[in-house]
């Protein structure tokens, strides 16, 4: 067998044990009784018991140690009832909510498989687990831009160097100095924000704790030494700090800005951007790190922002009008041929498949269900494609997996199972022991994780499918799972508003009810009222969209939810449109966006624009709104130039020079 076999088998046999004895043990007891350490010196045992217990408490597994006043000892137990899952209050409908989540974010969520094997444990012996899709589900879409066959397996990698604080390296590619280098990193924390994966830790070479996209790391992700643990996650260290910063707040804060905002602006912003300052009678306060950023951003609301301190920040806007205008004035920039793409070897990228959660996991969640099969009984027969549905294990794995299980044993020749394949059928015999483990074990932080990170991506979709209040549901997984720290994103006030809305669009979707909402469009100063025909959500990262026909426009409509005030529903009903399904773009103009070479036109790269030999980027996307493509360009400061449609460029000229004077920046000049 090989090492990790060995492992798993040792660590499992270790658990059962522990469980079984019920009383403090001694190391000497460990080694004489459990399988794979009574042959070892007492060196490598000493070695091997030490990196089996850190890894063992690092998968959740309760294992507890205190000193023998007399002997000076160290003595060992694991409580069965510590072990073993706390009985979760959800109701059947709050459990097929959970069902639903990860339906919706099956082949779009990197955490799906140890998702999948949580709901496996809060489901065993409960109906409604594998049933099919909702019709809630059906009718959202969910799409992760971030995503990628390798990001699983580069998270997997992540979270089991954090956990067993272990050093790292990595090549990695800076966007902002265009090369690609070597890291070093002591990884601290992994965070979701804003539809991207960051790892957070200690730079070894620049001696400062850094942020780095996951999906900027370019190749392999390798433990830099073969020690058990290299470092110690710093006590003050709180990922919540890193986690929902706005772009003008990446880096250390340098000053603080004041923005007066222009008509009914304001609960919009307290909504989006509350956590990163404070409204004061219509003004938004907010420390920066980046002028050039925060420009961008007083820039994209189109005049609903209007800089007032500090001077260099009115200055950095008025600079970017110019640039803006100019550009736009003169003839638009000849382009240059595309680059070529470089081939995955040249990347350091590889195709990489699905991976599979912890084994030890899979093994421990598989133990409770053959065992829960068999009952009250001895014995089982499980067909075999059921087992390889629920838990992913590959058809030609599955009988390893039964003979690794099979092995598992509490000393003194008392096994838990035995478990063969026979054809398409699998024959279980519960052993003495075997009722030790027929309840579902405690979820692993991994997989307490992946439901953290459901609630976060689809949540409002699980209370609306479960009729349900959100933070009812959360509450109830956070009383089983507090200590796997399963908080929130600090801003509560986005998160209660979204699943207040996607709830009410939901109801209207599912009983065909009109529901009347209030607005306010990109680049728009106050909001308006629509009567709509709900049809579909859609929960881009990270926002969530509702398609619609638009009664009081009579059209087709698409609406992000983070610029909809409310939504209530009516007592009038409709009836479907024939053959109609609404998706977002359907009647949208084609517009080109050329980035000048730099940053600019590296982040458009990332989002899919094609590199040119010159270092510039050329993007091509359909546009809903002339709003929003009026925004991104001059979002850019003159770092972009719009190209088609033609008669957009004048107005984007024009406009450069309206908003100069509305904001009060027309006559300042960028200092030498």
């Amino acid at each position: 067998m090989s090492h990790d076999t060995d492992k798993l088998i040792r660590q499992l046999s270790l658990v059962a044990f522990l469980m079984a004895e019920r009383r403090l043990l001694t190391a000497r007891d460990v080694k004489s009784n459990v399988e794979g350490y009574s042959e070892m010196s007492d060196e490598a045992f000493a070695r091997r018991f030490y990196s089996d217990r850190a890894e063992l408490l690092a998968l959740g597994v309760p294992l507890q140690s205190q000193r023998d006043e007399f002997t000076g000892e160290e003595l060992y137990t694991l409580r069965s009832e510590n072990y073993f899952l706390d009985k979760l209050e959800l109701d059947d409908d709050e459990l097929a909510a959970l069902q639903t989540a990860l339906y919706l974010l099956e082949g779009q969520f990197a955490y799906a498989e140890p998702l999948r094997l949580a709901l496996q444990n809060l489901a065993l012996g409960r109906p409604g687990f594998g049933e099919p899709a909702t019709q809630t589900a059906v009718r959202v879409e969910m799409l992760d831009p971030d995503y990628s066959p390798e990001m699983p397996g580069r998270l997997g990698k992540l979270e089991g160097a954090i956990s067993k604080q272990r050093t790292i390296k990595f090549p990695y590619y800076s966007i902002s100095r265009n090369r690609q280098g070597e890291r070093t990193v002591n990884p601290y924390g992994l965070l979701s924000d804003n539809g991207s994966w960051y790892v957070i830790g200690q730079d070894l070479d620049r001696k400062d704790i850094r942020t780095f996209r996951v999906s900027r790391i370019r190749g392999d992700i390798r433990f830099a030494t073969r020690r058990e643990r290299d470092f110690r996650i710093p006590a003050d260290f709180d990922i919540d700090e890193y986690r929902g910063r706005p772009p003008w707040q990446i880096g250390d804060i340098e000053g603080e800005a004041r923005i007066e905002l222009a008509g009914d602006t304001a609960w919009w912003v307290e909504r989006a951007f509350g956590n990163a300052g404070e409204l004061e009678e219509g003004v938004f306060v907010t420390g920066y790190s980046s002028l050039p950023q925060l420009a961008s951003w007083i820039l994209r609301q189109d005049g609903r922002a209007i800089p007032v301190e500090p001077d260099e920040l009115r200055r950095e806007v008025a600079q970017a009008l110019r640039a803006v205008r100019d550009r736009h004035e003169e003839p638009p920039p000849k382009l240059a041929t595309p680059a070529p793409v470089p081939s995955a070897e040249a990347t350091g990228e590889r195709p990489a498949g699905p991976v599979v959660p912890e084994r030890f996991a899979v093994l421990q969640a598989l133990l409770a269900y053959l065992l829960a099969a068999c009952g009250e009984g001895n014995d089982a027969v499980i067909p075999a494609h059921e087992i390889v549905e629920r838990f992913h294990i590959p058809e030609e794995e599955l009988e390893e997996h039964l003979q690794l299980l099979n092995l598992v044993n509490f000393g003194g020749g008392c096994y838990t199972v035995y478990a063969a394949l026979d054809g398409d059928l699998v024959y279980v015999d519960k052993e003495l022991y075997g009722d030790t483990f027929r309840r579902a074990p405690r979820l692993t932080p991994l997989e307490a994780r992946a439901i953290r990170l459901a609630l976060e991506f689809v949540g409002p979709m699980i209370a609306a499918d479960a009729h349900t209040p959100l933070d009812r549901v959360r509450k109830k997984l956070e009383e089983t799972f507090g200590q796997f720290e399963l908080a929130q994103t600090p801003n509560q006030q986005v998160v209660d508003a979204e699943a207040d809305l996607v709830a009410t669009l939901t109801e209207g979707i599912r009983e065909r009810r009109l529901v009347e909402i209030e607005y306010q469009k990109e680049g728009e100063q106050t909001w308006s009222k629509r009567v709509v025909e709900p049809y579909s959500l859609e929960r881009e990262l990270p926002n969530w969209r509702v398609h619609t026909w638009d009664r009081s426009r009579d059209a087709e409509r698409s609406f992000r939810l983070d610029r909809m005030r409310s939504a209530q529903l009516t007592q009038e009903s409709f009836d479907p449109r024939p053959a109609f399904e609404p998706r977002g773009f359907r009647d949208a103009r084609s517009a080109k966006i050329l980035y000048l070479k730099g940053v600019a036109a590296r982040w458009a790269a990332e989002r899919g624009a094609t590199l040119l030999k010159d270092g510039a980027a050329l993007a091509e996307m359909p546009v809903g709104s002339q709003e929003w493509l009026l925004g991104e360009v001059l979002s850019q400061r003159g770092e972009a130039v719009l190209l088609e449609p033609e008669e957009m460029r004048t107005a984007v000229a024009g406009r450069a020079r309206e908003l100069a004077n509305e904001l009060g920046v027309s006559r300042l000049r960028a200092r030498a």
